[in-house]
């Protein structure tokens, strides 16, 4: 459905979410589409958020990375409790080390940089239990509205 990234690029970026999960009991997606439809990415990140379900992980530590590639749009969010123990400029931090990589059009590796900013934090908040974890979200890439003109007002 995408013509942003190569099936070689989205599979060292699914790597790359599974390397940072195997330490914590923490979720990581990542949600890619051509147009943003809200004014706003961290609105959109939020609906995206909701329809894969995030909200519903068992320790409320799920992480989203959204990017509407043509749109140059991009945010990232995280559940209730990944959000109360994260420093307060975590958030910010991460997606500026996301977006110096996006501005030299290192896509890839700035989203990888970013999952592992995330499963960083989320080792050190939510380690991995072997008794009771269980990868609770799909690791893939889900993909949005496709390449085209942007979405009307």
């Amino acid at each position: 459905m995408t013509n942003f990234l190569t099936p070689v690029q989205e599979a060292a970026l699914v790597a790359a979410i599974r390397q940072a999960e195997i330490t914590t009991s923490g979720e990581i997606r990542v949600h890619l589409e051509a147009h943003c439809p809200t004014p706003e990415p961290l609105d959109r990140a939020a609906q995206v958020f909701a329809e894969l379900g995030m909200h519903r992980t068992a320790q409320r530590n799920g992480v989203l990375f959204y990017l509407a590639w043509q749109d140059r749009q991009f945010a990232v969010i995280g559940d209730a409790a990944i959000n109360a123990a994260v420093p307060d400029d975590f958030w910010e931090a991460t997606k500026e080390t996301v977006l110096a990589q996006f501005r030299q059009e290192n896509y890839v590796d700035g989203l990888g940089r970013g999952v592992r900013m995330v499963g960083e934090q989320l080792q050190r908040f939510f380690p991995y239990d072997a008794a009771t974890d269980q990868n609770e979200l799909d690791d893939s890439i889900s993909y949005g509205r496709p390449a085209g003109p942007p979405p009307g007002p």
